[in-house]
């Protein structure tokens, strides 16, 4: 094992790196400048956070977001790696020291605001400082075609030349057009780098776009839907923010608000709240979001369209980031197009820039809202319509959107009519049925000597007497029948389902074959689930599974991690992730060996946590 993967293990408790994550991660290590666009979620921190502990001397995180910072640095100095940030929030006396612990080496890793780069003390210190890596995160907020330019990040350029040697340079961001990503590249004057673009797809995620008669009663619907859940509901303007947080309170709900008319303290406060899940819902702004590492926010409601696309996707990625399933939904209404143009005809006539600058801009801003009213307005697949848009090519229909489910219903049996969809997503368990379907298919392929086709599995489930299934003798096989309380289309179904996550292979002929990842299901007890429109569930699922809701174990897990998080004052995602308590809860570990194998759990989290998450495991087992 070498040693990026001891990092990964020791520090951050996984066993193996995700998609695009260790080429990245090696470039750095050889001292080459690197690129990645990585969806919300998708690891970029990871990125440069593996090369700053293995490089010599000390690595540079450029973030745009007093909030990100800290968040990152909260998560860092919990798996026991000495990380510190400098912005405004810190007083003087708090930098100095910050200073101080940077001239005796004693951080890997230190994150500041692109504000503070030319200040006279950080750029004195900067230039005795030993400085091997500068990433830049968020990067698409350096080009002026993006939709988050700040004019600061170009201090970055200036930063980097007054430094004795230019470090190794790193940039990464969740959502860039071709053209910001042509941008990012020739500002920062990145030098041949190593560039992975993962793609933007975020398959954990649903969206659907709603048009409503009324959006108040509507939002008020979906809420009380989800009213376990966290989640946050993006308003255009600081007055809807303040209506829609009042009338959530006065029905209530556990809201709060964000916006930039808030005082600082008020701001944070709220803020807190609901990273620490004292508030379930925080109704905002666009001012509120970026780099919140949050990873339980289960749903993203727009009560309003947002300007652009670059902005949506950014900012309904703040839902599902623990890879749990999570919805992006969006209410549309006429207004919010006259709401949008006031917004960018104002930005407009405030701007100090030339007239022709300023029209230039005018226009793109134009161009970008008409495609978020496009992508409003399609009745094609959101999803495809979202990555065509950054540039990414997708074959066919995600069918899993609200316009895939309402273009292609599937036909009830009863009926034979289209299903209506209720707007209320449920999660059904079929582990069971997955293990049968799987089970067969392999027993099938060691009878015959050869995979065989979906029609022969499915008859050979449901106990057919088929001429053909009786000639080859299939009647003897222990899966014969074992669905037999099932439809042709229910089996259908599943196995459809299991092809598209990715456990059976199924070839234009139909022929179904195993992937590696069934090994999980059949004989590890990794759980299967289908989420789906309620309406959709009843008419493809009626007998599969169950609703699934938190197990008592795993309830028990969370709120013992928010004790633990309220006793050190973090975040209870900087104790554990859902992610990390879901498979605590199917592994159920015994001893300290077990646990460290635990996904999310490194060596240091399981110096702090494992006896009190052991012993409450261990209470769980005398019970049963």
């Amino acid at each position: 094992m070498d040693s990026k993967h001891q990092i990964l293990r020791q520090y951050f408790g996984y066993d193996a790196f995700r998609g695009g994550q260790e080429e990245l991660i090696d470039a750095q290590l050889m001292g080459r400048d690197a690129f990645g666009v990585m969806p919300t979620g998708g690891g970029k921190s990871l990125c440069y956070q593996i090369p700053a502990l293995l490089l010599p001397g000390i690595s540079l995180v450029i973030s745009p977001l007093i909030s990100l910072m800290q968040d990152q640095v909260k998560a860092l100095c919990a798996a026991g790696i000495p990380a510190a940030y400098l912005n405004s929030t810190l007083s003087l006396a708090q930098q100095w020291q910050v200073y101080r612990n940077l001239e005796l080496g004693k951080y890997k890793i230190i994150y500041i605001a692109p504000e503070r780069l030319l200040t006279e003390g950080f750029v004195a210190t900067a230039q005795r400082l030993k400085i091997s890596l500068v990433t830049v995160d968020e990067a698409h907020c350096i080009s002026q075609w993006g939709q988050d330019f700040r004019p600061s990040y170009l201090k970055i350029l200036e930063f980097l030349e007054k430094l004795p040697k230019r470090p190794t340079i790193s940039a990464f961001t969740a959502t860039a057009t071709p053209l910001v990503r042509e941008d990012i590249v020739r500002i920062l004057g990145l030098r041949d780098p190593v560039q992975v673009i993962t793609g933007f797809d975020r398959p954990n995620l649903y969206f659907s776009v709603r048009v409503p008669d009324n959006k108040k009663l509507e939002l008020l619907s979906l809420l009380a839907q989800r009213k376990e859940r966290s989640g946050i509901v993006y308003c255009a303007t600081r007055k809807a923010v303040e209506e829609i947080c009042a009338l959530l309170q006065s029905k209530r709900f556990a809201a709060t608000r964000y916006h930039a008319g808030l005082s600082d303290e008020e701001r944070r406060q709220n803020q807190d709240d609901f990273i620490c899940d004292r508030k379930t819902i925080m109704v905002a702004t666009n001012a509120f979001g970026m780099g919140i590492d949050k990873s339980n926010v289960s749903y993203v409601i727009h009560y309003n369209m947002p300007q652009s696309l670059e902005s949506y996707y950014q900012e309904a990625g703040r839902a599902g980031r623990d890879g749990e399933k999570a919805e992006c939904l969006l209410l549309f209404g006429k207004q919010d197009i006259v709401t949008a143009k006031f917004f960018i005809r104002k930005t407009f006539e405030e701007s100090e820039l030339p007239e022709d600058e300023k029209l230039r801009n005018m226009e793109q801003d134009m161009k970008r809202l008409y495609k978020m009213i496009d992508y409003c307005e399609t009745p094609g697949c959101l999803r495809l319509f979202l990555l065509s848009y950054f540039g990414q090519r997708m074959e066919n229909r995600c069918e899993n959107c609200g316009n895939c489910l309402a273009l292609q219903p599937k036909k009830s049996k009863k009926n034979d009519t289209a299903p209506k969809l209720t707007g209320r997503m449920v999660t059904r368990d079929i582990t069971k049925e997955a293990q049968m379907v799987m089970s067969c298919i392999r027993r099938l392929k060691t009878a015959l000597g050869y995979s065989t086709t979906a029609t022969i599995t499915v008859r050979v489930l449901r106990g057919s007497r088929d001429k053909r299934i009786l000639e080859m003798g299939l009647e003897e096989l222990s899966t014969y029948g074992i669905m037999s309380a099932y439809s042709r289309e229910e089996v259908r179904e599943i196995i459809s389902h299991l092809h598209s996550i990715g456990m059976v292979e199924m070839d234009k002929k139909e022929i179904l074959t195993l992937n590696p990842a069934a090994k999980a299901v059949l004989f590890e007890a990794q759980a299967v689930s289908v989420t789906l429109d309620e309406g959709e569930m009843e008419a493809r699922f009626p007998k599969s599974g169950t609703v699934t809701a938190d197990s008592k174990l795993l309830t028990a897990l969370k709120e013992l991690r928010l004790r633990i998080a309220k006793e050190e004052a973090v975040p209870a995602y900087v104790v554990f992730s859902n992610a990390t308590l879901a498979d605590m809860e199917k592994r159920r570990p015994r001893t300290m060996a077990q646990f460290l194998q635990v996904s999310g759990v490194g060596e240091i989290k399981a110096q702090r946590y494992g006896e009190s998450f052991l012993a409450l495991l261990r209470s769980f087992d005398k019970k049963s």
